[in-house]
């Protein structure tokens, strides 16, 4: 049986992409995301904690990949969360169409993004789908199928290639050539760092959260995001 990861660790976004429900309406015509959980479809080749932590991290680096886009605002990860769990739904819920739609509705969203992953010894693919809240129906499928860019390594840059496929299914135009050529290069084990420090802030260890943040600035010292959990768990 699938071990039951609970969705209760902070979203971490830059910018002011990010909204929660109340932000939404005649004030921000955008489109709105929810991220939902994705699933571990069946990893080997790293410890069972690395992958338990990609299904949390992955989801929020995807959001943050996604809130980049300045035609894009994404819903905040309270606000997820608390739909979440009055629809008595865990990340380890397996969303279809129809329940993805329902909790991005309830969130406020246009669209929902859901999915998995799957590292099969270092052999990295990500399979989301983007559905339309408003008509329950899904847009597409997307994912890494290009066989040069599926080595675990290339963890960012397959989280960028997703998002931009994420955009195109939603109608919009691409990244702007600004927002594109400031994207980050960030390593893969200080990804995984970071998702393992969101793992375990939300399991409410926070001297061990503390530890992966640290290690993932170490990796990647201008992983604001991974700061901002150390931060936050140090002043906690």
């Amino acid at each position: 049986m699938r071990r039951t990861v609970q969705l209760t660790i902070p979203w971490i976004i830059l910018g002011a992409a990010v909204v929660s429900t109340g932000d939404l309406g005649a004030q921000d015509a955008r489109p709105t995301i929810a991220v939902l959980p994705f699933e571990n479809s069946g990893s080997y080749g790293q410890d069972r904690e690395a992958f338990d932590a990609l299904e949390v991290g992955l989801p929020a680096i995807l959001s943050a990949t996604l809130a980049a886009h300045p035609a894009v605002t994404v819903v905040e990860h309270a606000r997820l969360a608390q739909t979440l769990d009055q629809q008595k739904l865990t990340a380890a819920h397996r969303f279809d169409a129809g329940s993805a739609s329902g909790v991005a509705k309830a969130a406020g969203a246009r669209y929902a993004v859901t999915g998995s992953f799957a590292d099969f010894y270092g052999k990295f693919r990500v399979n989301a789908r983007v559905v339309d809240a408003q008509t329950g129906q899904i847009l597409r499928v997307v994912s890494n199928d290009d066989p040069k860019l599926q080595d675990r390594a290339q963890l960012a840059a397959i989280v960028q290639v997703v998002a931009d496929r994420i955009v195109d299914a939603m109608g919009l135009a691409a990244y702007p050539a600004d927002v594109a050529a400031r994207r980050r290069a960030v390593p893969t084990q200080a990804l995984t760092d970071f998702s393992r420090g969101l793992m375990f802030e939300g399991r409410g260890d926070r001297a061990k959260a503390a530890e992966a943040y640290q290690r993932a600035l170490t990796s990647a010292p201008d992983l604001d995001e991974a700061r901002s959990g150390l931060q936050r768990v140090k002043a906690g």
